[in-house]
């Protein structure tokens, strides 16, 4: 006689217990904070001016229309297109310069929004902080680990506040992660997952170049500023994120923004010990330094953080934080929390090779030791911001508001450096095709 194969649903249907359905899912609407939308409770406007009115630049002048706390008073870059496009973003005729360090001088300036190529971050936050300006900081942080420890201290010395601009530190999604991450609710947490990927030559940064770009409309030597000395070259002041001498390529444009959520949601607040890359410049054979592709695997104290940032396949933007009770997903504007299905149930697969009789005898003695059906799956969770939710007003609105109160911000220099390092890290590895080890003491990155 042929020996029937039982599968684990035909033992929990064979033992009599009860089919339980898959988890409903309830969808709820987070609510935007009024963060954005207050004024300052001492009656004045924080002043400021922006450092940088380019791609990114122009975007915070958008984003800033919508907080009512601040209001920008000057704006300054090296490129006469960028200055007229960042008048026409805020929506404001205010002063505009090529030189921003005449900005620095005024009395009336609050603080400062800097919007520059990696590599000025540095040398313009530090003279900003020295000016006694409070600093909002695109991101990452830094262009090196030496720049990002230098504007730590400069923060430190001068008693600034400081923010890094990595906005979803303030998205209302994020914020109700790491409320449900610190729930407890996921269980224990050891693996998170996260990507950003893009199929275009945009997403690639292979922006176009301005018919009018030359050196009598673009200040060449200072962008330059510390960088290498070369011939005027537009596509490098374009597309400088391809370059080692000013960005930081997929690490440091995408991979810090899943960094910086990780840390937010999670509580993480510290340089990975370790981190391992592997990848490929595969499509965007143009010149650049960096990949296309970079996919790098982290060792957190309690957690490995798998990343990886694709410019040649279009994949979303999730990131996955593994819990043994449940499983959390962000992706754009949407959280979902699944449940893991973790009640108890009578072995199956690994019975294959019982006889039928044994088999019988384990069922039995495991429903008589689980008399109470299983309980109802708990429901899959989604929440969603509303439509048209700008989480860079909300992040520009947290720093305007430490302005004034002088409270500390969530992504200060601290938070920034940890996330830029991890970028460091990445490329550190895939450039030496070795594992990066961070060396906290000596603040290095070794391998």
């Amino acid at each position: 006689m042929k020996t029937p194969i039982y599968t684990r649903r035909d033992f929990v249907r064979l033992g009599g217990a009860a089919a339980v359905a898959g988890a409903a899912t309830k969808a709820m609407l987070l609510d935007p904070p009024a963060l954005a939308g207050q004024t300052p409770t001492g009656g004045r406007k924080i002043r400021f001016v922006s450092i940088g009115s380019g791609i990114r630049g122009c975007d915070l002048l958008r984003s800033a229309r919508k907080v009512p706390m601040g209001e920008l008073v000057a704006t300054a870059d090296l490129y006469e297109m960028h200055r007229k496009a960042g008048l026409e973003a805020y929506g404001a005729d205010v002063p505009t310069t090529g030189d921003y360090r005449p900005l620095l001088e005024r009395k009336d300036v609050d603080a400062v929004i800097v919007a520059v190529s990696d590599h000025l971050h540095r040398a313009i936050v530090i003279d900003c902080l020295a000016a006694g300006k409070d600093v909002y900081c695109e991101k990452p942080m830094s262009h090196n680990v030496a720049d990002g420890f230098a504007m730590v201290e400069a923060v430190r010395a001068n008693k600034r506040v400081f923010q890094v601009g990595s906005q979803r530190v303030s998205n209302i999604v994020y914020k109700k992660a790491r409320e449900i991450f610190a729930s407890g609710r996921l269980g224990e947490v050891t693996y998170i997952e996260g990507h950003s990927d893009r199929n275009s030559p945009s997403g690639a940064w292979v922006y176009p170049i301005p018919p009018d770009a030359s050196e009598q409309t673009i200040d060449w030597k200072a962008f330059l500023r510390d960088a290498p000395q070369r011939p005027f070259d537009a596509v490098r002041f374009f597309r400088w994120r391809c370059f080692a001498d000013y960005g930081e390529g997929v690490a440091g444009d995408l991979y810090v923004h899943l960094l910086s959520g990780i840390q937010y949601v999670s509580g993480i607040n510290a340089a990975p010990k370790r981190a391992q890359s592997s990848g490929s410049l595969t499509c965007f054979k143009d010149g650049r330094d960096f990949p296309d592709l970079l996919a790098t695997l982290y060792e957190y104290d309690g957690a490995t953080v798998n990343l990886h940032c694709n410019q040649n396949n279009a994949a979303g933007e999730p990131i996955i934080f593994y819990g043994k009770e449940a499983t959390m997903t962000m992706n754009g504007n949407t959280l979902s929390v699944a449940p893991q299905d973790t009640r108890p149930q009578p072995e199956g697969y690994a019975l294959n090779g019982w006889t039928a009789a044994a088999k019988k005898q384990y069922l039995d003695d495991w429903n008589a030791a689980h008399p109470a059906p299983p309980a109802a799956l708990a429901e899959v969770e989604t929440y969603s911001a509303p439509p048209g939710y700008d989480d860079t007003a909300d992040h520009l609105a947290s720093f305007f508001r430490a302005v004034e109160t002088r409270e500390p911000v969530a992504e200060n220099e601290v938070f920034g450096n940890h996330a830029a390092i991890a970028c460091h890290m990445a490329n550190y590895s895939y450039f030496h095709r070795n594992a990066a080890t961070w060396n906290a003491d000596a603040r290095t990155i070794e391998g």
